[in-house]
């Protein structure tokens, strides 16, 4: 017994020494797991179970959880996990887990993995289920299962299992794959619908699909009204292509027509006054996670997609011949290899990184950033979803805010916006930029980077312009009338373009110089259509020679004056282009 303060005798508190060496004599039930509540196939299974858990490394298991999930498989009656068909099984196993939802993973995984003892794996074993377990299709991916629950008719819900496993086998995603089936499922419900009478594939003709354009038409949801059009479109062209169900009706065809345009919008790029913010050391310094931090780095600096990203391999950088380094992803959307070059500083930070997975497992890891649950061996890489979660509460601490003064809210895919943004307005080319992106198309690239109406201006204004006389055009930036020059300038461009230069006569005055620019006093170029001016020189002095050898004086004259206005052109911005020549060198 221990003594209180006052010198009395506390019945009710050992000594240290002798709840010491009781402690040391009795068990650790908080790490033991006993099985002999069960009956004895199940106790078997569940065993199984543990065992395969062990052997497969991929978490902790917490011996507490297991001993809810024994006491609830207990209670439950069953002598095998198998004894229920697995939508009753889900059912009494949930209503019986009474709010401790921790042991339900447990309790799925064991009769998972007594399914597959029993049954197998394999495309004959998934194939019938509603819900395919793609890991025991061998396809790995964030998204585990695609369902097809969610149709009712069997006539359509075998065609979408074919379209499915076909575009599975073929190498689309398991994302595209599952956006696919939520389309068919809103067309399955459409067809149910008692008022249209559809017993089968033969019955969905031309008037009952434009019946469903027009049902999805009152949804007004932009995109997602394009894809479940565009889903729909591709899974009757597929059925029709493999001849899966001749019964398809020759009219049960969607349209180019029938999907709604897409507004061209601008890029997403964010503002310069924003990434500012965020570009700021002070702010990603405020990262709680160094892993965070250099994704974000990555984000801004790479352009990549967040996945590309979240999935960098563990030995991701390489180097030139002259030693600059570059950083090496896999491009999920193209499925094709991709560099990108970085500078010294994220070369660093990336090395930091690989040094920080090197303490933690030194055998290595195959993945840059692992993911941090469920992963005791560090092979599987982090989801984009969880730093999407991270992302706005950092940006909350950073007090991260627009020029309104709003708190900003973005997603990761604008900094892929705006790198290509910034670099096309730093005067990049193009084909550069694409490059940088990994884009497949310059459209792609001219979607994500349109040049911003700044940079035309600033080179127009720093070309030089002469007119016919060879004499310089000035437009002074900084003046009064700069403004409504430009806009003038930018409406000439638009409606006035000539194949060797602008004109500068206001459109809403008539030409009196039709088709002779070259004489016209409103006419003005720069350098960029010397090739054009040089190569008609050439062509009005053929003119010239056989109008005089033909005896045609007028022609001859008029000819003439065309070729000193070309002279006069060509010589000054000749004299622009040496200048800038001498000051670059």
């Amino acid at each position: 017994m221990s003594r209180t303060p006052s010198g009395g005798a506390r019945q009710d508190v050992p000594i240290v020494e002798a709840f010491a060496d009781a402690h040391e004599q009795t068990p650790h039930h908080s790490e033991s797991i006993d099985l002999l509540l069960l009956p004895p196939r199940l106790r078997l299974e569940i065993q199984y179970a543990l065992q395969r858990r062990s052997d497969q490394q991929l978490a902790r298991l917490i011996p507490k959880q297991v001993r809810h999930a024994i006491n609830v498989l207990a209670r439950s009656g069953m002598d095998s996990l198998l004894e229920w068909p697995e939508p009753v099984w889900r059912e009494r196993i949930q209503s019986a887990l009474t709010g401790r939802k921790a042991s339900g993973p447990f309790l799925a995984y064991a009769r998972t993995q007594v399914e597959n003892l029993c049954y197998g794996t394999g495309w004959e074993i998934e194939y019938p289920r509603d819900e395919w377990r793609l890991r025991n299709l061998g396809i790995h991916d964030t998204r585990t299962r695609v369902c097809f629950g969610g149709i009712d008719q069997p006539w359509l819900k075998d065609l979408v299992k074919r379209w499915a496993r076909w575009r599975l086998a073929s190498g689309i995603s398991v994302e595209q794959v599952s956006n696919a089936i939520r389309a068919l499922n809103r067309f399955g419900a459409f067809l149910a619908r008692p008022d249209l009478n559809i017993e089968g594939l033969a019955d969905v003709h031309r008037n009952v699909l434009e019946r469903y354009l027009a049902e999805l038409q009152t949804l007004g949801r932009g995109e997602y009204h394009r894809r479940m059009i565009g889903q729909l479109g591709i899974f009757l062209t597929d059925i029709r292509r493999h001849n899966w169900d001749a019964s398809l009706p020759a009219d049960a065809v969607l349209f180019t027509e029938d999907v709604p345009r897409q507004a061209k919008r601008l890029p997403r790029a964010l503002a310069e006054h924003v990434m500012a913010q965020v570009e700021d050391p002070a702010n990603l310094d405020k990262w709680q996670d160094p892993v965070y931090r250099l994704i974000t780095v990555i984000l801004m600096r790479c352009g990549l997609r967040l996945k590309d990203a979240c999935q960098l391999p563990f030995d991701c950088l390489v180097h030139d011949a002259d030693g600059a380094p570059y950083l090496r992803y896999l491009n999920h959307k193209m499925k094709r290899e991709a560099l990108v070059p970085i500078d010294e500083e994220l070369e660093q930070d990336i090395r930091d990184q690989q040094q920080r997975l090197l303490e933690r497992w030194p055998a290595g890891v195959p993945v840059l950033f692992p993911r941090k649950l469920k992963n005791l061996h560090g092979q599987v890489p982090m989801r984009g979803d969880t730093y999407r979660q991270v992302l706005n509460p950092w940006l909350e601490r950073c007090d991260i805010r627009d020029v309104n003064g709003q708190p900003v809210h973005l997603t990761p895919h604008q900094w892929r916006h705006t790198l290509g943004t910034r670099l096309i307005n730093r005067d990049v080319p193009q084909e550069v930029v694409r490059k940088i992106l990994d884009h497949d198309s310059h459209e792609m690239t001219a979607h994500y980077a349109r040049l911003h109406d700044t940079t035309v201006r600033r080179h127009w204004e720093k070309a030089r312009k002469v007119n016919i006389s060879g004499e310089k055009v000035t437009l002074d930036p900084d003046g009064p009338l700069a403004e409504a020059a430009w806009a003038k300038q930018r409406v000439g461009r638009a409606t006035q373009a000539l194949p060797n230069g602008y004109c500068s006569l206001p459109v809403i005055k008539t030409c009196p110089h039709a088709n002779a620019c070259l004489t016209c006093p409103m006419f003005i170029t720069t350098p960029d259509f010397l090739p054009q001016h040089r190569q008609q020189r050439q062509e009005v002095l053929q003119i010239i020679s056989a109008a005089e050898a033909r005896g045609q004086q007028r022609l001859v004259e008029m000819n003439q004056q065309v070729l000193g206005n070309l002279d006069r052109m060509i010589t000054a911005l000749d004299e622009h282009d040496d200048t800038e020549t001498a000051d670059a060198g």
